[in-house]
C-alpha cells in the first residue's frame, strides 16, 4: 500500500498556476516545489485538496481567494507623494517595492497608479481576489525528520 499526503510529511509538486486564462507560473522549466504538508507553507486551499494524494497522482484544484490570498481589499491602498521617495526609486506603474512600516516591518507594494505629484500604492497580494487554477502531480512523498519538523522546512536530499 502506497502512502498518501498527511500532515509532517514532505511534499514535492510539480504544477501549473493559471490565472484568468493565463499561465502564471510553472514548475515545467524548473524544479518542482518541496515543503512540508501541513504547517501552513503554501496556501491554505491547495495545502487541503492534497490530503489523500498518492505519488504519480494527478489533479486539477480550483481554489477561491478565500482559500488562497484573500479577496482584494479597497483599503489597502494608500496615496504617497512622490518627494517621500529617493530619486534612484523608479516611481513607474508596475513597480514593486518594499517598504518598512513604523514597527520597521517590511511591507510589499505596487505601484498602479502615478500623477505629477503623487503614487497610489497597492498592498493587496498581486493574486488577492483572483480565482486560481493549479494543475498538479505529485512526484515525491516521504516522512519528514525530526530535524526538519524542528527547523519548519524540508532539507535537500
Amino acid at each position: 500500500m502506497s502512502e498518501s499526503v498527511q500532515d509532517n510529511m514532505v511534499v514535492t509538486l510539480d504544477y501549473t498556476l493559471v490565472v484568468d486564462d493565463e499561465i502564471l507560473e510553472s514548475t515545467d522549466d524548473g524544479k518542482p516545489i518541496e515543503f512540508i504538508q501541513g504547517i501552513g507553507q503554501i496556501i491554505p486551499g491547495l495545502e487541503s485538496a492534497l490530503y489523500g494524494m498518492k505519488v504519480g497522482e494527478k489533479k486539477t484544484v480550483v481554489i477561491k481567494p478565500e482559500e488562497a490570498y484573500g479577496d482584494f481589499d479597497p483599503d489597502s491602498l494608500e496615496i504617497a507623494k512622490k518627494e517621500e521617495f529617493s530619486e534612484e526609486i523608479p516611481l513607474d506603474v508596475g513597480t514593486f517595492l518594499d517598504l518598512r512600516d513604523d514597527e520597521d516591518d517590511v511591507l510589499s507594494a505596487q505601484i498602479i497608479e502615478e500623477d505629477e505629484d503623487t503614487v497610489t500604492l497597492d498592498f493587496n497580494h498581486p493574486l488577492a481576489g483572483k480565482t486560481l487554477t493549479f494543475e498538479i502531480t505529485l512526484s515525491v512523498l516521504r516522512p519528514a525528520s525530526d530535524e526538519e519538523i524542528e527547523h519548519g522546512h524540508a532539507h535537500q536530499e
